[in-house]
């Protein structure tokens, strides 16, 4: 019992994969707050190419 102690302590195979998932989660919540403070100048963008097509 002792040794399955000491395994679980030293063993750090899952540490890896939490601290890529954690750099993940950070890149996500840094595109959607750019993405968020860039939402108008996409829209106006959007706005303005639909009134090009619309209009002859």
């Amino acid at each position: 019992m002792l040794n399955l102690a000491k395994r679980l302590f030293q063993e750090e195979g899952g540490q890896g994969m939490a601290e890529y998932g954690l750099i993940l989660a950070l890149v996500a919540l840094g595109l959607v707050l750019a993405l968020g403070s860039m939402r108008e100048g996409i829209s106006n963008a959007y706005q303005s190419t639909a009134d090009g097509l619309i209009s002859p």
